[in-house]
């Protein structure tokens, strides 16, 4: 048997969508501003719709608009048929996808959607098809298939899949949509954590905190850290923090052989730290950490330092 060349298919099909998705940005025009426009000012639901393969993009392009702040569901024309209609109120836009725009299953609600519905948009390979022409608001973007038997659904779904990202980023963005809008519908698992974790539910504070005054030994101050076991400790004048101390700081001394039992902390701290806020994100504290090449900060709340935390904190919590 000839042995085939099954990274060379795989090429060929990245080729082939790939330049579906590029084509994308020569085909969208006005309709996709009306469509972004209808959808920001409706007071109602975005109902997407469609059948098998673009069922199932349907179903992720829903899922997306949902999570960043557009209201969606995803209805399946049979269901609609046999009673899900009950569910689209005369406030809702319907977004209906079919690659062919000739699609049965959606083609016999059209009656209904027209009177059940404020609107009928559409995403089709044919402007000129049934379902098309019934819309409202008609885009039409059509791609070469990647299958070499032009059946299976490959380029068209991942156009209509990357239209959909675009749909929803562009809603996003017009919006002003934030990180803690985003976490306020991902408030589980990793993500989750990222999102809405600040630094004042992870870092070590209180008695907790090590800390030395100015003139303590730096033997006295290996204690506090080892102690604390944080690998750092604060230097503090009265109520301020003027420095902190680190292991790394610790091998520069031993180094130049400075001598821990008569020398006072002050004269070997790092004056110049890095700090964040106690309302930072935990996720923005590990970014401050990896570009400075850090492992804990000091924690301030206003000028006040209120608490430590370390790259190990947030490991724990898995924020990374």
């Amino acid at each position: 048997m000839k042995k085939f060349n099954y990274i060379n298919s795989a090429k060929k099909t990245f080729k082939i969508e790939a330049e579906a998705i590029n084509n994308l940005s020569r085909q969208i025009d006005k309709d996709f501003a009306s469509l972004c426009d209808s959808i920001r000012l409706n007071d109602g639901k975005f109902i997407i719709m469609g059948v098998g393969k673009s069922g199932h993009i349907g179903q992720k392009i829903s899922a997306t608009l949902s999570s960043t702040g557009t209201g969606s569901i995803f209805i399946h024309p049979t269901e609609a048929a046999h009673g899900d209609l009950g569910l689209i109120e005369k406030k809702d836009i319907v977004f209906l996808i079919s690659n062919s725009g000739e699609t049965d299953e959606i083609i016999n609600i059209l009656p209904s959607l027209k009177r059940l519905t404020k609107k009928i948009t559409s995403l089709t390979g044919n402007k000129k098809s049934t379902i098309a022409k019934a819309s409202d608001i008609a885009i039409g973007i059509k791609s070469q298939e990647a299958c070499p038997l032009d059946l299976a659904p490959t380029s068209s779904t991942t156009a209509a899949l990357a239209f959909g990202d675009a749909l929803a980023i562009a809603l996003l963005e017009s919006k002003g949509f934030t990180k803690k809008d985003f976490a306020s519908s991902h408030p589980a698992g990793k993500l989750g954590k990222k999102l809405i974790t600040q630094v004042k539910h992870l870092m070590h504070a209180g008695d907790d905190i090590p800390k030395v005054s100015i003139n303590t030994l730096l033997s006295d101050a290996l204690i506090e850290i080892t102690d604390k076991s944080l690998g750092i400790t604060l230097v503090k004048d009265r109520s301020k923090v003027v420095g902190i101390f680190t292991d790394g700081d610790l091998r520069r001394c031993l180094n130049q052989k400075i001598d821990i039992n008569t020398t006072l902390i002050k004269e070997v701290m790092t004056k110049k730290f890095i700090t964040i806020g106690d309302e930072a994100l935990a996720i923005d504290a590990a970014d401050i950490m990896e570009k400075n090449k850090i492992f804990t900060l000091v924690v301030m709340k206003k000028d006040k330092n209120v608490g430590v935390i370390s790259m190990h904190d947030l490991i724990q919590a898995r924020i990374l």
